[in-house]
């Protein structure tokens, strides 16, 4: 964790983000599962993910055209993380994303604009490096699972896409309990054994 004590956030547990994956194009509904940003027809899923490269939550499905911000008001994320993150000594957990989540007590965000201080530079530029080591994660997750990345294998009135995604995470979480990622590597923290991860009780 001294990456996250030298970024001065050694309180952050974990990084939010968007993950879009590419689906086939659907009969219906076309509109709300376009992304105009990435010129495709997707679907969304909010992830959270620790230094150890584990993916601790991941909700959705969400429409292509849904934006960061859009899915985690309506997620209600950050109401899970006031009732568990809020310590009585008021060094409370944070987690970190991208600008489009804007600033909140349990939610850090790099500082906007170009008119900002050396320390606040500084504090992006960590936190960047940072953000992008754990994108790791889902890079090794769509590596494990091919058939993810096959967006006319994606087909959404056909298939239970979701359930095919999450169903990869869990595994891609197992498979990193066992065998470690990369993410864990570059944070240089061992993932939970993989029975802790399952909560597999062995006392029979």
């Amino acid at each position: 964790m001294q990456s996250l004590k030298r970024a001065r956030v050694p309180n952050c547990w974990g990084f939010i983000d968007g993950t879009i994956r590419p689906i086939c194009h659907p009969s219906v509904e076309q509109e709300d599962y376009y992304s105009g940003h990435k010129r495709v027809h997707c679907v969304k899923y909010q992830s959270v993910v620790t230094p150890d490269g584990i993916t601790l939550s991941e909700l959705g499905v969400f429409e292509g055209r849904k934006h960061d911000a859009g899915m985690f008001r309506e997620s209600g994320f950050y109401q899970q993380l006031e009732a568990k993150a809020r310590l009585p000594n008021g060094n409370n957990f944070v987690i970190y994303g991208d600008q489009a989540y804007g600033i909140r007590e349990l939610l850090l965000c790099p500082f906007p604009g170009h008119r900002i201080n050396e320390d606040q530079q500084n504090f992006n530029t960590s936190m960047s490096t940072l953000r992008v080591a754990v994108e790791w994660s889902f890079s090794k997750l769509v590596a494990e699972f091919a058939f993810l990345d096959f967006k006319k294998n994606q087909k959404l009135l056909l298939q239970n896409v979701e359930a095919m995604y999450k169903t990869a995470t869990i595994l891609t979480n197992c498979h990193s309990c066992l065998y470690g990622n990369q993410t864990s590597t570059f944070f240089n923290i061992e993932p939970v054994p993989l029975e802790i991860y399952l909560n597999v009780n062995n006392n029979n």
